[in-house]
Formats: structure tokens, C-alpha cells, sequence
């Protein structure tokens, strides 16, 4: 790996080795395989919390994908209109709290939704479709834990084009990112074509990264971002004190996305099978310095679908061995 860190979170696509099954590190007795054939997995690149740091915007970015590996910096800040509600409620604001985040008590939890979801397609329009009806699927399971701890819940989109520029500034490249999360617009880039070539028509990880983007969204809402980039010391995440800050919000997300995939677990289109196929998806990354090692970004993932509540997932709390 390169060791200079470029401008944007994320670096470059290392060449796509032949694949050939490995062993799954995480095998309990209910992991059954994926109900679709897996693509061939690449580095992985958990994209660099891109939405966490950038002091001087007023907007976050997550670049967070699957499946790659990223040293990619962090950018922080929070969103301008992050006090807002989707449902037309009095105003609700973020509480820029970590390891005490409100959204963090106990009892707090995602609810059960049916995800009905489209058939998957390799057509724009098809992975558009998915996508749309997986994060309204999303949107409404978190709905009751976001409502609880009295903190926002804007509407999510998704996209699956590439704009030149967003809310959160120029886009990456497909080096760069495979998907990635705007906070300033709220929206979750998957681009068609970067989504095929890193999951091909795998459910389970199309499912698994949308989940981890929409997780971000949920530290957004929560404060929890704003919070993060406070502990920053720098612009990027050189220092080791703040590739520990990105790995705690990217162990987050990955704990984030299994809590709603136990919530939604053999209902509707997510069978018990393809809920438990994603989360082990989260384990198929490389070891990273800002996303945590293989064993740990499966860990917290298990620890979200095993303990079923938003206080399985406080990893500002947990010691550095449990984060690293």
C-alpha cells in the first residue's frame, strides 16, 4: 500500500487479485451462505469516514464502501439544516455527544419493517429501484430509535449517478470510492457501475453497504459526527489519536447497519438466510488503520445484530484493544 494518503478519503483500487473462497472468519452455527453467488472480493475500501472531518465546510461526507480497504482521511463537519425533521415536526436538534449520546441510552432500538424490495438488476434504473425501497425500508426501522432520543430524522435519497459536484464538494473517483454518504444533501451515492464491479448482483452486500452509508446518517442525526469531529487534531487522520477517532465512527456504522438487519431479519424480502449473509459480509474486509482490523469490523457488526439495541453499538466507550 501506498503510504502517502491522498486528498480524498479513499486510495486507489489495487489490482483485483484471482479469487478463490477463503474460509469465513465468523462462523456460528445459524451463518448460512449468501443466496446469491458472491463476486469476487476486492481490497477493501470501508471508504474513509469521509463525512466526519472538514472543519471549514459546513457539510459531512462519508465515503464508506465495500469491499475495500481505505487510509483515507477524515472530513468533518455537520449539516447546516441538521435541526430540520422529515416529518414536519417542531424543531429537533443533534446533541453532539459521543460515548453519552442520547441516541446511546438503554431500551433504544431500531423497529421491525417489512423491506419489500424490487427485484435486483444490473440496469440503472433496476439498482435505483432497490436501493429507493431499501432505505425507505431503513428510514422507517430507525424512525422509533431516532424518535425516542429526541433527535432528528431527515429524509435519506439515493443515487445511483455520480454528480461532478455535490453538497459535500467534487466526487471521487471509481479508485476511490465504491459508495459514499453526503451528509449536506443527505444522500447516498452508489453509482451504478462502481456497485456492479465491487458486488456484482450479491444481495447481501449491496444490502450490507447500503446499511453501513445509512448508518453514517444515523451519527449524523444524533450529533454524534459533530461530536467526532471536535476530537479531531487535524485536517486528515495521520495522527494516531485520530485514525482511533475514524475507526470508533466506522465500527459504529458497521454495528449500526447489522442492529437494522436484526430488526428486519425474516421479513419481507430479507430473509433470516440473506440478513445473516450481510452481516457476515462485514467481515470480509482487510485490516485497516482507520477502519479497524477484519476482526473487529466483524465484531461490532455481531455485536449489533446479537444485542439488537443502539448501546451494543457505543464504541466510544469500549477500550482501544476492542478498536483497533
Amino acid at each position: 500500500m501506498n503510504d502517502a494518503e491522498p486528498p480524498w478519503p479513499g486510495t486507489a483500487r489495487p489490482p483485483a487479485p484471482a479469487w478463490v473462497p477463503e474460509p469465513n472468519p465468523w462462523a456460528p452455527s445459524w451463518a448460512a451462505a449468501p443466496p446469491v453467488p458472491i463476486a469476487p472480493p476486492r481490497s477493501r475500501l470501508w471508504g474513509a469516514v469521509g463525512g466526519v472531518l472538514v472543519a471549514v465546510l459546513t457539510f459531512s461526507l462519508i465515503a464508506a464502501t465495500m469491499p475495500r480497504r481505505v487510509d483515507g482521511q477524515a472530513f468533518a463537519a455537520q449539516g447546516a439544516d441538521t435541526g430540520r425533521t422529515y416529518s414536519g415536526g417542531s424543531e429537533v436538534k443533534p446533541v453532539p455527544e459521543l460515548a453519552r449520546n442520547p441516541l446511546l441510552d438503554a431500551g433504544i432500538t431500531p423497529g421491525p419493517s417489512t423491506c419489500t424490495l424490487p427485484d435486483l438488476g444490473r440496469a440503472a434504473d433496476q439498482l435505483e429501484a432497490y436501493y429507493g425501497k431499501l432505505v425507505d425500508c431503513l428510514q422507517e426501522s430507525w424512525r422509533p430509535a431516532l424518535d425516542k432520543a429526541n433527535e432528528p430524522r431527515l429524509l435519506v435519497s439515493v443515487s445511483v449517478k455520480l454528480p461532478e459536484h455535490s453538497a459535500c464538494g467534487a466526487a471521487p473517483t471509481e479508485n476511490e470510492a465504491v459508495a459514499y454518504y453526503c451528509g449536506g444533501d443527505t444522500t447516498i451515492y452508489a453509482p451504478t457501475d462502481w456497485m456492479l464491479s465491487d458486488a456484482g448482483l450479491n444481495k447481501a452486500r449491496h444490502i450490507a453497504t447500503i446499511a453501513h452509508e445509512y448508518g453514517h446518517h444515523v451519527q449524523r442525526e444524533s450529533g454524534i459526527l459533530a461530536a467526532a469531529a471536535d476530537k479531531m487534531t487535524s485536517p486528515d487522520e495521520n495522527s494516531t489519536a485520530d485514525k482511533e477517532v475514524v475507526r470508533r465512527i466506522e465500527l459504529q456504522a458497521n454495528c449500526f447497519g447489522a442492529l437494522f438487519l436484526a430488526a428486519v431479519a425474516g421479513s419481507g424480502s430479507i430473509s433470516r438466510s440473506l440478513a445473516n449473509a450481510a452481516v457476515a459480509d462485514y467481515g470480509r474486509a482487510d485490516n485497516s488503520d482507520t477502519h479497524g482490523s477484519r476482526e473487529h469490523q466483524l465484531s461490532w457488526a455481531k455485536a449489533g445484530y446479537d444485542g439488537k439495541a443502539t448501546k451494543a453499538c457505543n464504541t466510544w466507550s469500549a477500550p482501544v484493544s476492542e478498536v483497533s
